[in-house]
């Protein structure tokens, strides 16, 4: 018998900072709950990307059901499973909205890291109820008194409280199902009232069209209902509703508090946005459900297939990609250089990398990617405020009055003895700052205030190293402020390239220049002709290369003789080399666009 009363469901979420083995703690909940059967049992059973299993991290939130009989009473549970790292936060605040309770998993080895904290605000926000779980502690290097210490500062709860578990081991699993039961409440909804269910996820299926998945929070929802979804104003029929087990579980009916899944043959993407809420036609819900937060993407760049016929194909691609993940976004533009294609917002540039690596396995697109950049406010001489994405979309310098770049506050928490090296970097990267707490007595956290275009392309990557992996790293938004920038763009034989073109602040200029005229002398193959390579700031040249020509010895056959016959045909040949570079064409290739996002 499937239904079950509002009473015994709970619906909960897992949020953790990145590798701290919330996948696997998931795969044990499974395990233990006999969701998933031995046959198909294998390491993180959620992450169904390849990509995913590749890196070890989690890019999409996953839920699924399960059912555990506690005390003679079968109760539902619901899990959704969210992502750790900074740049997939926006799969957590849906989840979020979803749940009554979250799993705040720490790994008894590293302690609280950055992402820990910002989920847990977020989820604090919604009123859920928090389950602190210190994983790892099968490991040799735990530090469970430590560990529990920062917890209980960070939340306020008992050390009693805090469960003590093992993914790998599966110890503390059946406490935490019992914390489940006992601590998170049951959804309080009426399944009387009109039907209220909010669209938390949606995935293409190109048989079906599109699968929405969604929490039920008032009401009643049946096969063949005619729904209506609030945001779009679109009406359906209830093709098939069901719950997420490992695969998905056709129902005739779902109440408040279940969550499930809709297919109702809807077949372009734009009809479902995540966050709206599904009513019935005839009997609508009074107001909608408040989604989570609208999403704002950080860094802006351009995303051009490699043959210019695939262009609807790539439209296509992306809109698919957008079903399932709502923080990308992306508009037509075109480029000289590259011809058609898309610039595209993304949360950061783990996730630019993601969406690339997924056009290539998943709709088999090549596409070459631009210079990432973050989006400026340009105040125009006539009191004008322009947003510009893109360096091209930039006014000539004489209507510009000045130009607002956006800053952040980043928060990053680390061991004392790195303390020197990270502030090194956040200076260099013209960041200022704004606080330093000690955490205990050798864990600090660092508050920098620093603009967002500095940390776009290789912050993460340098902090890292300089930390030997252990700082954690989040940031916020916090304003626009003004900022002396210029446009540097690079030209191949006078021409220029707007893809390589880049908005950067005016102290930074000459250097980022140099490097890439030296990168790209490296990179671009030679020619019959000599390729100049200049970085330019408007009119003024302020870095050359140049890349010599393949040339032929013209003058072997001479063997002695006067001078005057080598000259003449060294002449010829100057001639025709000059006619080829006037008909000449430079190809940049997709290295040299890769090469300036990994400049040192």
């Amino acid at each position: 018998m499937y239904f079950c009363t509002v009473k015994n469901i709970r619906n909960f979420c897992i949020i953790a900072h990145i590798d701290h083995g919330k996948s696997t703690l998931a795969d044990r909940l499974l395990e233990f709950t006999h969701t998933v059967s031995a046959r198909d049992l294998q390491a993180q059973v959620l992450d169904d990307m390849d990509l995913e299993r590749e890196r070890g991290i989690t890019i999409k939130s996953h839920a699924i059901q399960m059912e555990f009989e506690y005390n003679d009473e079968v109760y539902v549970l619901n899990l959704i499973d969210t992502p750790g790292h900074v740049d997939f936060s926006y799969e957590v605040s849906r989840s979020i909205a979803a749940c009554e309770g979250a799993l705040l998993i720490v790994d008894a080895t590293q302690g609280i890291q950055a992402q820990t904290i910002s989920n847990l605000y977020l989820a604090l926000d919604h009123d859920l109820e928090i389950i602190p779980v210190l994983n790892k502690m099968d490991l040799d290097n735990a530090m469970p008194e430590e560990v529990k210490d920062q917890i209980v500062d960070l939340i306020g709860c008992d050390r009693e409280d805090i469960i003590e578990a093992s993914g790998k081991t599966g110890m503390g699993v059946m406490d935490i199902l019992d914390a489940v039961i006992k601590r998170i409440p049951a959804p309080k909804g009426d399944i009387k009232a009109p039907l209220q269910a909010l669209i938390f996820d949606s995935v293409f299926n190109q048989f079906r069209g599109i699968i929405s998945y969604f929490r039920i929070f008032n009401g009643t929802i049946r096969k063949n209902d005619f729904v209506k979804f609030v945001n779009t104003g679109k009406e359906y029929y209830v093709d098939e509703i069901g719950v997420l087990k490992l695969k998905q579980e056709p129902r005739d009916v779902l109440y408040a508090g279940d969550v499930g899944y809709i297919i109702s043959g809807i077949k372009t993407s734009k009809e479902v946005k995540c966050g709206d809420t599904i009513t019935h036609k005839d009997k609508p819900c009074e107001t909608a459900i408040d989604g989570f937060s609208d999403v704002k993407p950080m860094v802006f760049a351009g995303v051009y297939p490699t043959d210019a016929d695939d262009y609807e194909e790539l439209r296509n691609s992306i809109e698919k990609l957008q079903l399932n993940d709502a923080s990308l976004t992306f508009e037509p533009e075109s480029s000289a250089a590259l011809g058609f294609g898309f610039r595209c917002g993304f949360l950061g540039l783990l996730h630019m990398e993601i969406i690339q690596e997924r056009l290539d396995r998943e709709f088999d697109m090549d596409v070459i990617a631009t210079v990432p950049n973050v989006s400026y406010k340009v105040k125009t001489t006539k009191g004008e405020m322009l947003e510009v994405h893109n360096p091209s979309g930039l006014p000539p310098l004489n209507y510009i009055d000045h130009i607002e770049e956006p800053y952040i506050n980043a928060n990053i928490i680390t061991k004392s003895e790195y303390v020197g090296g990270i502030m090194t970097l956040c200076i260099d990267k013209r960041g200022i700052l704004k606080n330093q707490v000690y955490l205990t007595s050798d864990r600090i956290e660092i508050t920098f205030e620093m603009p967002l275009g500095e940390i776009v392309i290789d912050f993460y990557d340098k902090l890292k190293s300089i930390s030997k992996g252990y700082a954690s790293f989040d940031y916020y938004q916090s304003g626009y402020k003004p900022a002396k920038l210029v446009r540097l763009e690079i030209l191949l034989n006078g021409e220029s390239v707007d893809a390589l073109s880049t908005l950067i602040h005016q102290d930074n200029a000459y250097n980022f220049g140099k490097r890439i005229c030296e990168k790209l002398k490296e990179l671009i193959p030679r020619q019959q002709f000599d390729i100049a390579i200049q970085a330019a700031i408007g009119a003024k040249i302020i870095s050359r290369e140049t890349i010599k020509a393949v040339r032929k010895d013209v003058t072997a056959k001479c063997y002695g003789g006067d001078i005057t016959r080598k000259r003449k045909l060294l002449e010829k040949q100057k001639k025709g080399k000059k006619r080829m570079r006037q008909i000449g064409n430079v190809e940049v290739p997709q290295t040299a666009f890769l090469a300036v996002l990994k400049l040192d």
